[in-house]
């Protein structure tokens, strides 16, 4: 459902640029003397008037995408590697198996010869 909601968001954010840049600005009087005006023929007479409905259109499924994204997001269980390195440091490790206690090496006796004049 995210990965759907994303690929979405994704199409309408590009429609809705290239909605905003096909729109003529007000002051599109003077670019219809240098030859600009050909973009009023392209939906026919009242191409200003679709471009504006399809320009509010693709701009309200954006705003609703976005809070169906965000609202999605929260109930989104996916992990991140660092929740998972989090999680595997707070939880104890098992004890490690002691080792076999080394050998203690013994003691010399107290009973040492004494020394011996030559």
């Amino acid at each position: 459902m995210m990965t759907f909601l994303i690929v979405i968001h994704l199409i309408v954010s590009i429609l809705l640029i290239v909605a905003v840049l096909l729109q003529s600005g007000k002051g599109s009087s003077m670019a219809n003397v240098f030859g600009g005006g050909g973009m009023e023929t392209v939906f026919g007479a009242e191409t200003p008037a679709i471009m504006n409905r399809i320009t509010t259109a693709l701009a309200i499924l954006f705003m609703v995408n976005c809070i169906l994204l965000t609202t999605f997001s929260f109930k989104y269980t996916g992990s991140s590697v660092i929740q998972r390195e989090l999680q595997k440091q707070s939880t104890p490790s098992k004890p490690e198996q002691p080792l076999s206690q080394p050998s203690v090496p013994q003691t010399p006796s107290t009973n040492v010869p004494p020394a011996q004049n030559k």
